[in-house]
C-alpha cells in the first residue's frame, strides 16, 4: 500500500498536462487494449499520457518514458481515493461498472470514455447499469450503437457521445497471423480448447469427455483454460493435466495473452468466451460453441428487444453442440473443415456487419481522445476566465 501511495502523491504533483489524459488499467492485459492508441496519441499528437494500474506487473512499465508515466495505485484503498479524487480532463478505461460499485467518478470534472476489451453485446454478459456512467463510448460496431441508444431510451439517460470505433485486438490477430509460420504442417487437425470460466463452462460440464472424444479421433488438443478457471479451479485443471498429460497429441497452455495457441490450431472449441469471436473474424478459423447455459448478469436483457451478439454470431461463425452429445464432436469438426475457402468469404461479410474501421481502428481511437483532450483543456480555460 505504502508503494501505491507514493506513486499516487508522485502523479499528483506532475505538471497540469501530464493529467490531460490518463488511462487506467485494472491487469496488465488492458495493455493490448491500451498501447495502440497510446502510441497514437503520443506518437503522432504529441501527447502525454498518464497510466495509473493496479498490476505492479503491468507491460506499460516497459514502454514507459517521456511520454508515458506509469503509476502503481494498487487495488485497495490508495485505488479507491484516486478515483474519488481525480484530477484529469479525461479518463480512459476498460473496466464496466464505473460509479456502480466502489469505484466512483471524480469529485472533479472528468470526462469518462469506455474502450470495449472484448467485442461482444453491452446487455446480456454485462449488468445493465454496466455503462450508463460514461460519457463517451468507443463502439466495437453497430451492435454497440443500437444496444446502448435502447437502454438509455429504456432507462431515460442522456445520450452519450457514441463513437463509430472498431476493435483492435482482431486487427492485431489478423497481422500476426500473416507473418506466422506454423511449426505443424502434416494433415492432423489441431483443436484449440479453450473455454470461459465459471461452474457451468465447458472444462466443468464435460471437459474431460470432450477432450478424450477428440484425443481418440485423432486430433491434436491444445488446452487453454481461462486464468480464472486455472485460480478458482485449480484442482479440476491438475486432474485434467494428470489425465491426459502423457497423451503425444496433448498440449497444455496457461498463458493469457498468448497467440500462439490460436494461430497454430485449425478450429476452436469454446462456449460463450468472446475469444470465439476474435478468432473467427480475426483468423478465419471456425469455432465449435459447446451449448452450455448463458452467462447473464443481467436478467432482463430481452427486454431491449435486441438479440445479442453472442447469439446471433454462432451459426455464423460454427456450429452449436450440446454438452450431452460431445461423442459427435468429431464429425461436427470435420463438416467445419471442409470448406475453408467459403468460410472465409463469409467471414468477410461477418466482419463487415459487426465492426467498424476494420484495419485502422486505433489511429480513430486516438484522433478522438485528442480531440475530446482539447474541448476539456478549452472548458477548463474557460471556467477560470
Amino acid at each position: 500500500m505504502l508503494g501505491g501511495w507514493r506513486d499516487y502523491r508522485r502523479f499528483c504533483k506532475l505538471p497540469s498536462a501530464t493529467h490531460s489524459i490518463v488511462f487506467y488499467a485494472e491487469s496488465r492485459n488492458d495493455w493490448h487494449h491500451f498501447s495502440p492508441v497510446i502510441e497514437g496519441l503520443t506518437g503522432r499528437y504529441g501527447r502525454t499520457v498518464s497510466y495509473l494500474t493496479s498490476d505492479p506487473d503491468d507491460l506499460a512499465f516497459a514502454a514507459a518514458g517521456e511520454r508515458l508515466r506509469v503509476f502503481h495505485i494498487g487495488e485497495g484503498l490508495v485505488r479507491t481515493w484516486a478515483f474519488y479524487n481525480l484530477r484529469a480532463d479525461l479518463v480512459v478505461l476498460t473496466m464496466m461498472d464505473l460509479h456502480n460499485l466502489q469505484l466512483k467518478r471524480s469529485l472533479h470534472p472528468v470526462h469518462y470514455v469506455y474502450l470495449f476489451h472484448a467485442p461482444g453485446s453491452t446487455h446480456m454478459v454485462d449488468h445493465a447499469g454496466s455503462y450508463d456512467h460514461y460519457d463517451t463510448i468507443l463502439c466495437v460496431g453497430p451492435h454497440h450503437v443500437k444496444e446502448i441508444r435502447a437502454r438509455e431510451r429504456q432507462a431515460g439517460l442522456p445520450a452519450k457521445h457514441l463513437v463509430e470505433h472498431g476493435y483492435h485486438r482482431i486487427e492485431q490477430l489478423v497481422d500476426e497471423a500473416r507473418r506466422y509460420r506454423r511449426r505443424r504442417h502434416d494433415d492432423v487437425p489441431t483443436i484449440l480448447v479453450a473455454p470461459t470460466w465459471g461452474a457451468t463452462s465447458v472444462l466443468h460440464l464435460c471437459g474431460e469427455s470432450l477432450l478424450g472424444t477428440l484425443l481418440e479421433a485423432g486430433y491434436r488438443v491444445i488446452l487453454r483454460p481461462h486464468y480464472m478457471t486455472v485460480k478458482g479451479s485449480a484442482t479440476l485443471v491438475a486432474d485434467l493435466k494428470r489425465r491426459f498429460g502423457a497423451h503425444p497429441g496433448f498440449e497444455y497452455v496457461d498463458l493469457m495473452g498468448e497467440t500462439d495457441s490460436l494461430l497454430e490450431s485449425d478450429l476452436l472449441v469454446c462456449d460463450w468466451s468472446s475469444m470465439a469471436i476474435e478468432y473467427a473474424l480475426a483468423l478465419e478459423k471456425p469455432v465449435l460453441f459447446i451449448d452450455v447455459p448463458m452467462r447473464v448478469r443481467n436478467p432482463e436483457w430481452p427486454a431491449l428487444g435486441i438479440e445479442p451478439m453472442e447469439i446471433a454470431i454462432r451459426e455464423r461463425v460454427g456450429r452449436v453442440l450440446a454438452p450431452s452429445r460431445v461423442a459427435e464432436a468429431p464429425a461436427l469438426i470435420r463438416a467445419l473443415l471442409a470448406g475453408p475457402e467459403q468460410f472465409r468469404a463469409n467471414i468477410a461479410a461477418v466482419r463487415q456487419d459487426y465492426l467498424f474501421n476494420f484495419g485502422h481502428s486505433a489511429e480513430v481511437a486516438a484522433a478522438e481522445i485528442a480531440h475530446l483532450a482539447d474541448e476539456r483543456e478549452n472548458e477548463r480555460l474557460q471556467a477560470r476566465g
